[in-house]
């Protein structure tokens, strides 16, 4: 008997940032999503200035970035 793999497309799903979501560094709202795929999909969250301090070693390590920034303009109804 022949073993057969299949291999599955695979999807990533990323929410949208909320007020509540919050910088891992200051606590500030979050607008940037950093996910590790080395560290086992480990997320950081930063605000845009801890964001802009840690781009480029996130890049450097690989990070899938979610970037929300063009939304800290935005009004909220809360």
């Amino acid at each position: 008997m022949t073993a057969t793999t299949v291999d599955l497309p695979t999807t990533t799903t990323t929410t949208e940032l909320t007020h509540q979501d919050r910088c891992d560094r200051c606590g500030a709202q979050a607008y940037v999503r950093a996910t590790l795929p080395a560290a086992d999909g480990l997320e950081l969250l930063f605000c845009g200035h801890h964001f802009r301090a840690h781009e480029p070693k996130l890049v450097a390590a690989g990070a899938v970035i979610h970037d929300e920034r063009h939304r800290i303009d935005e009004k909220t109804d809360d």
